[in-house]
Order: C-alpha cells, then structure tokens, then sequence
C-alpha cells in the first residue's frame, strides 16, 4: 500500500510513522509513506495556502490550487491512478472498524490534514472520495485524525501483525467488544484468573470468551447488540448473561 499524506506540518509524523508496527509495516514491505508538505505546491509569491472567506467571517480557509496541485501530483506519480483521497474533517463520516477494514483493502490512500477554519468546498466536491471524522469534537488539525486512521489501516495489512488472526477478533472487528484477558501469574494478590482459562479444554475456553465478549458488550456498548445480527447460539449466550447481569 502506498500512503501520502499532504500536511503543513510533516515533522509531526516522524515519530508516528518511525516505530512499532507503523515502522514493521515498512520493514515488511507491506506499506510505504509519504509525508508531504503542501505548501511547496503553492503557485503564489509567498508560498500562501489560506485566505479570508468570502462573505466574510472568522478564520482562515484553505485554498483549493495547493491542495489541487498536490493530489494531480501524487496520482500522477503513483501506479495506482485512482486512488482514496480522504479529507480528515468533522463533518465527515464517523470513522469505524468497518471503514478500516474497507480500507486496507485499496493500494493508495491520500490523506488531506486540513488547519484554519476549514477547506475550500471545491476541495470536498471535485478531488475527495471519502470525508471521515474520528468523533464528535474539533482538533487543531487532520493530523492526528490521519495518525489515527492510518494506524488502524496498517495493522490490517498482510503480514503487518506477528499473527495473522490477532485483528479478527479484536474490538468491533466481530461487531461486539473483545472479551477480558490474563496472563501470569494466575494468582496476584488474591485476585485469580477464571479457572476455565486454566483448564487447557479449548471448547470450553471459547464459549467463555464469546459470553464475556457479549457481557463487556451488554454492560459498556449495548448500541452495538443492536447493529449486528447475532448467531442462535449467541442469542441463547446472551440470554444466559443478561440473566445473569439482571
């Protein structure tokens, strides 16, 4: 996968892109990054990339012909000639596990980390195909929505994790949220492992872990019960924990 990111500020994804598995990925030559600079793509005397809006108003917008510039230049460069060019913004859709698994699945992604009081509409309308917002509240910029994305995006990538099926069953990945975990000792301080998780009998292991991923469901995100469809035997499951809740 090929990942530009066109930002006014590149230096704050040195450290972001340079270690854990962002920088696995890159070692594995599953992604490559490129962290751009706009503003050298701007074509007036001093390199400006804002400008008042018209009809007036507080705050500064960005101009549509660096941003233009830049992403006809990226696709002119790149193998992949239709790339996704995602604007990070508040308007956009909210961003889930979904939206990240659909997009691994692409060769080039473009990510456009806005500042100021926003973007040019012509922006939105003639180059973005995707307009993502990762909550409901306002950054100073796209950048660390863009870290945020692309670290979710890149860890699905082949190869990316030491396991292949660590993703499968994380957090939303199955619609539900991911059961607890333990690991040693199995006593610390009084407070012990579940003896299930101890008993080496795999079958009985698993139905533990689907039970108690519908519990933590049930108890924090009960909106996302709502959202799947569940299994017979995860409908009997659930009935069995919302009794034992009530």
């Amino acid at each position: 996968m090929q990942i530009d990111i066109l930002t006014l500020f590149p230096e704050m994804f040195s450290g972001v892109l340079g270690h854990s598995m962002l920088q696995k990925a890159v070692e594995k030559s599953a992604v490559t990054y490129n962290v751009v600079n706009f503003r050298k793509y701007a074509d007036n005397k001093h390199s400006q990339v804002d400008d008042y809006p018209y009809g007036g108003g507080a705050g500064m917008v960005l101009m549509p012909q660096p941003i233009f510039a830049a992403v006809a230049d990226l696709k002119e460069k790149a193998a992949c000639k239709k790339p996704r060019v995602i604007l990070l913004c508040p308007q956009g859709t909210r961003y889930d596990q979904k939206k990240a698994e659909e997009l691994a699945k692409e060769e080039h992604l473009i990510f456009i980390c806005g500042h100021y009081e926003g973007y040019d509409e012509r922006i939105r309308k003639h180059i973005v195909t995707d307009e993502i917002s990762i909550g409901d509240y306002v950054l100073t910029g796209g950048e660390l929505a863009a870290m945020v994305v692309v670290d979710s995006v890149v860890r699905l990538l082949p190869e990316v994790l030491g396991n292949a099926e660590s993703h499968i069953k994380d957090s939303f990945s199955t619609g539900l949220l991911e059961h607890p975990h333990y690991t040693r000792p199995a006593d610390f301080h009084g407070m012990k492992v579940p003896d299930v998780l101890l008993s080496g009998n795999h079958k009985l292991i698993e139905e533990w872990r689907n039970k108690e991923a519908l519990r933590r469901t049930l108890e924090r995100r009960p909106d996302l019960l709502e959202k799947i469809e569940l299994t017979p035997q995860q409908k009997k499951w659930l009935q069995e924990v919302e009794k034992e809740v009530n």
